[in-house]
This record gives C-alpha cells, structure tokens and sequence, in this order.
C-alpha cells in the first residue's frame, strides 16, 4: 500500500525555484511551481530563479512573488540605475533590472497578447509587421523623464516612495527616472526644520512644467502638498508642433503626460493619421484641457467644428479658456456616454473622433453610439493595452476596423505603454 504525501500549500514568506516563463501586463512574468500559477516580479522571462511569495490572490487562484536571487540570469539582466529598486523596495519601477531594448521588446509582447486574448486579432497578420515599442524623445536613455511625481511622507516628515502594493514608504534621496528639475527640488532636505515643516502633510506633488520637448522655456517647478492646504496653483505648459507653440493652462494636480516628448509626439500621430480637413466636424471625447481639441482646431479651420467634452470640472473649465481663442471648437464639461448618446439620438454626425479615455477604457455603450455617428476615422489613444483591446473587439463588432497601431515607450522602467489606433469603417482603406 502506497500513501502520497500532498505538499502545504504556499504561504507568504516561502521561497521556492521556478522557471520564469512570458511576461504578463502588470511588470510580472508567469512561472509555476506544481501546478500553481505565480506571478513574478524583477524576473525576466527564460530565467532560473529563487521567487519569495509576497501575497496570495483573491481565494487562492494565483499567488504573487519577488525574485530574490537570481539562479540562471537571462541575457538582458543589468544592474539597476537605481539602488531603491528591487524586491522590498520602491514600487515605481517595473524593469529597472532590464536592459532598454528588452523591455521594449516585452512591452510590445505584452501588447500582442492583449490583443490576442482580449480581441482575437494577430497584430502581426493584420498590420504586416511586428508591433514595435518606439522610444519617445526626451528621456536620457530611459531615466530623467517624470515630470510628475507624488512623494509620499511619513509621520515623522521623512520623503520617499512607496513598496510595491504596500503603503511602507521607502526612504529615498532622489528618483532616478524623474526629470532634472524634480530631482532638483529641495522636497528632499532631510534636515530636522524641513521635517518639521512637512509635519501633517501625506504627501508632496512636485511638478515641473513647460519641459516639452521643443519647449523653449526653463522648466517651472511647484511642490503642492496633500491633504492641500489651499487650491492647487494654475500652470502653465507648451506644445511644440512643427512651427507652432500651443500653451495651456489646468491645475497643479490636473492631467498632463508626464514624459516631455509624450504630448507632442502623441499629438503629432493622431492629427497625422486622422487627417481633418477644413470644414469637417470633430469630436475630442474624454478631451482633459483641450490638446488633442486645439490641434484639430486648426485643421478644420473657421468653417470647421470641434467639439471637446470633459467631465471633470476642473479640466473642462481649463480646456474652455484653452479653446476659447479659436471660436469653431467649443468645451462641454459633461460624461462621455451621455454626450454621445444624445449626439446619437439627435441624428448627429461626426467626420473623425479622437478618443482618448481612462484607463478602464471606453466600453461597449459608448463604443456603439460613437460609430452611429459614421465617422470616417477614429484615433483612440489608449494608457491600458487591455482596454484597447477589448475596446478594439467592439469597434469590431459595429463595423470599425483597426488599421493602424503605435505603441510608445512613454514610461521607461515602467511596465506601462501608451497606444494609438486608427480604426475605419469596413471596406475604407488607408495608406
């Protein structure tokens, strides 16, 4: 007679050896260990590795782990630029420990699969090349980007950074991928008055404007704490496109892409590939202050009509001032799926749509009313690859193909990317 000896299950603490396989969206790569999925972080795919559990998932699906010694290292493996990061340590990066190229190649990896699970499509098939994660201007060699960042502070008025999901702040004395002006603040004095000063305060914003790249201007920077003891200041940033410079203003704490090179670059390829013509109509729908909205202004020009809609007040009051120069596009502070539906039940119509929405994306209604509107092209401009593409598979659905995709590195070290698409009406065809 024979017994089997069934093994505990794996609890947090424990450390067991397992083969890293592909990376997954999230800054995790997949490995099993008897039968048991894990994911694992500051791993690379092809490794051999000790992987520590650091928490077990919603009723013991899947279990999370950091790989705490490195067995059989992959070819790709550097040493950090930072030497907060790492298991235990700040959270803000995802790929510190992996060379540039590599990460892009596994952000563009991460990108296909999403598309292959979410919205069964092969990029490669329908675009006729591999995806690419493209660099964005103005990084150096992928650090020195962040013109936003949140410092957290402790009780005692220590700053730093927090662990990956915990709120443990690591204590630190700058941040490797945030841009020179940051670095330069003086948020980092640890003397006994400056911690003092932080007293009460649970974190600090520090923010540096007008450091676009093509921005002729010294970047200005602003600290603003939280909980905040007044408003938050109105700043004040650039875009350089070709021969024009468009300013906007919005608040300390408003959206703005915190790589110097993402704004332009973004709104370069959705005015390239959309392509508005004087006298169409436009929609700029989830439109913050207006960038994507002042851009198609101009090409419609004086005959045309742009409509930008936001819901958060403060953003939309920010984008009515920041269109109000050119009287054919006009602000609506309102919600995204409201506007749409009504413009779809008043038979309205629009020629192109940009569409850039948060990260849970679009979804189906919004999806559906916007192609009742028959436009003959949309740029969706997209922070999660798993929403576009699930976002993707409704266009689908109501006769909007993809036609192109870009994906950017605009968050080097980080497991994220920024996408755009171009989507068409079945049977258009595009360059």
């Amino acid at each position: 007679m024979s017994t089997t000896i069934e093994q505990a299950p794996l609890q947090v603490g424990d450390r067991v050896e397992v083969e890293v396989g592909p990376v997954a969206h999230g800054g995790h790569c997949v490995a099993r260990h008897e039968g048991r999925v894990l994911f694992v972080r500051h791993a690379i795919p092809g490794e051999q590795v000790i992987a520590e559990i650091t928490d077990l998932g919603p009723k013991g699906r899947f279990l999370r782990a950091d790989a705490v010694q490195v067995v059989e290292p992959s070819e790709h493996r550097i040493q950090p630029a930072c030497p907060w990061s790492g298991p235990g340590r700040c959270g803000g990066c995802d790929f510190q420990h992996v060379d540039l190229g590599h990460q892009r190649q596994l952000k563009a990896q991460v990108v296909a699969e999403q598309f292959s699970r979410l919205a069964k499509i092969d990029l490669v098939e329908l675009l006729g090349a591999e995806v690419v994660c493209e660099a964005v201007p103005g990084d150096d060699a992928g650090l020195g980007w962040r013109t936003r960042v949140e410092f957290a502070v402790s009780p005692e008025g220590m700053v730093g950074l927090r662990q990956h999901r915990s709120h443990e702040i690591v204590p630190v004395d700058t941040c490797r991928i945030a841009h020179p002006a940051v670095q330069a603040n003086s948020v980092w004095s640890d003397t006994d008055e400056a911690r003092k000063q932080r007293s009460g305060i649970e974190a600090i914003d520090v923010i540096a404007t007008q450091a676009g790249v093509g921005v002729q201007r010294t970047p200005e920077v602003f600290s603003v704490p939280a909980p905040e003891q007044q408003r938050p200041p109105v700043v004040k940033e650039s875009v350089a496109i070709e021969d024009n410079t468009w300013a906007f203003q919005l608040s300390a704490r408003g959206f703005w892409q915190v790589h110097p090179g993402a704004a332009t670059t973004f709104s370069q390829t959705v005015l390239s590939w959309l392509d508005a013509r004087p006298g169409e109509s436009a929609l700029d729908l989830y439109a913050g202050v207006g960038l994507f909205a002042r851009g198609l202004s101009e090409a419609v020009g004086r005959d045309g009509r742009v409509l930008a809609v936001e819901a958060d007040r403060a953003a939309g009051g920010h984008g009515a001032q920041n269109l109000s120069s050119t009287r054919q596009a006009t602000m609506r502070r309102d919600k995204v799926d409201r506007v749409v539906a009504g413009l779809r039940r008043s038979n309205e119509s629009a020629d192109v749509i940009v569409l850039d929405p948060p990260r849970v994306g679009a979804g189906k209604q919004v999806v559906g009313d916007m192609a009742a509107l028959k436009p003959r092209a949309i740029a969706y401009v997209a922070c999660d690859p798993a929403a576009l593409a699930r976002d993707t598979a409704y266009l689908k659905d109501v006769g909007y193909v993809l036609q192109k995709l870009r994906v950017f590195d605009a968050f080097p070290m980080t497991h994220h990317v920024e996408c755009i698409a171009l989507f068409a009406p079945v049977g258009h065809t595009g360059d």
